[in-house]
């Protein structure tokens, strides 16, 4: 296990209606914000409940939703120089995690002065960012506790981490409230991806206590939100637990790793445009068949935390067991169970596992694989 070094950047305010509390937060870092938001959340009125807050607060503020490129460098570019011409005090990211990103991009790179491509290539800015508000309308949000954040570089779709300032983001706002637009699919897959990072972190090279115990809990949370709370004195609306374990999972990941699922469903993203929740339940089952070579003992815990298999039941058959009702839950959501289901060729699918050897957690895996080894997986999950 290695050493822990752990750090939590953000503040945290989780809860139903706390978009309500957006302008007293905001106002303690500026009073004109740039919100950078989902073009869908405005046809769902779900902005103008976020404008209002801050209106009523008089906090200037306009909209920047040109993302049909979605978390790409153009995006970004696009942002960057709208941020600039509105001198802002600080950024306002509300929507999913490509959003969130192209946000934080923008927040860190705001100050700076050099070409934009610098940093694309790897260069650290070195001036102070202004303060972005994160306001998540998915369950997870891993690279919010993080420095360095996925993009997709518009000149060749492949995915590059752009680093960022420490302490970059300030505020997390999770109100499950206005995570209306996601369809019982998105939750499902949603759900599965957040189990997947759960058992990432837990398997990592990087894992230590503290990441245990996030994932653990958030685990134990996600159970009751996909399964029924075990007891009556539980009453936590699903999206509520759905909510909570996506922040402790992402805790977890950000005190340990991501792993390969992850790793494989941001290149396959970042070049095709499919989601990376879709891809992540399908290659889940696939993982935990890998990882119970040699981690097994961990995957058999997270299974009886997941109250998905009976408490009698440990060793191999636990595991086989655990990945059946996995497999399970993806058939009852009409979800596809390979790669192929997604209309890729295993040769576009190659570009991707190239793209991985680009990506630091490669060398965060629970055991040593390079571009060969995940080659194989991918071909077994096709």
């Amino acid at each position: 296990m290695s050493d822990l070094a752990f750090r939590i950047n953000p503040n945290i305010i989780l809860g139903s209606y706390t978009i309500t509390r957006l302008a007293q937060q905001a106002l303690e870092w500026g009073h004109r914000y740039m919100i950078i938001a989902d073009p869908v959340l405005s046809e769902l009125k779900l902005l103008q409940k976020l404008t209002d807050t801050l209106n009523s607060r008089k906090i200037e503020n306009f909209v920047f939703n040109e993302l049909s490129d979605g978390g790409s460098t153009k995006s970004i570019q696009r942002a960057l120089a709208l941020a600039k011409e509105g001198h802002i005090h600080g950024i306002i990211a509300f929507g999913g995690t490509k959003v969130l990103n192209v946000a934080q991009i923008t927040a860190a790179l705001y100050n700076e002065s050099h070409d934009f491509y610098t940093f694309v290539e790897g260069a650290a800015p070195n001036t102070n960012p202004i303060p972005c508000i994160c306001i998540p309308s998915t369950y997870r949000e891993p690279f919010v506790f993080t420095n360095q954040i996925p993009i997709t570089d518009s000149r060749n779709h492949q995915i590059r981490m752009m680093k960022t300032q420490n302490n970059l983001c300030k505020l997390l706002l999770i109100d499950p409230n206005l995570m209306v637009t996601l369809t019982e699919n998105q939750t499902a897959t949603l759900s599965i991806e957040i189990l997947a990072m759960a058992i990432e972190a837990y398997i990592s090279q990087k894992a230590n206590f503290f990441s245990d115990m996030f994932a653990e809990k958030g685990v134990q949370l996600l159970s009751y939100a996909m399964n029924g709370s075990p007891s009556l004195e539980i009453t936590t609306p699903a999206e509520i637990l759905l909510a909570q374990a996506g922040v402790m999972v992402s805790l977890a990941t950000t005190s340990s790793s991501l792993g390969l699922t992850s790793m494989l469903s941001m290149t396959i993203n970042s070049r095709y445009r499919i989601s990376k929740s879709l891809i992540s339940s399908i290659l889940l089952p696939f993982m935990i068949d890998d990882a119970a070579k040699f981690k097994s003992a961990e995957i058999e815990k997270l299974a009886h935390i997941m109250k998905m298999i009976p408490d009698d039941l440990t060793g191999s058959e636990a595991i086989k067991a655990f990945n059946d009702n996995i497999r399970q839950r993806i058939a009852m959501s009409n979800l596809p169970a390979r790669l192929k289901d997604l209309q890729l060729s295993i040769e576009q699918l190659s570009l991707c596992v190239e793209d991985c050897a680009q990506i630091d957690i490669i060398n965060k895996l629970p055991r040593s694989m390079n571009t060969d080894d995940i080659f194989d997986f991918v071909k077994s999950a096709y």
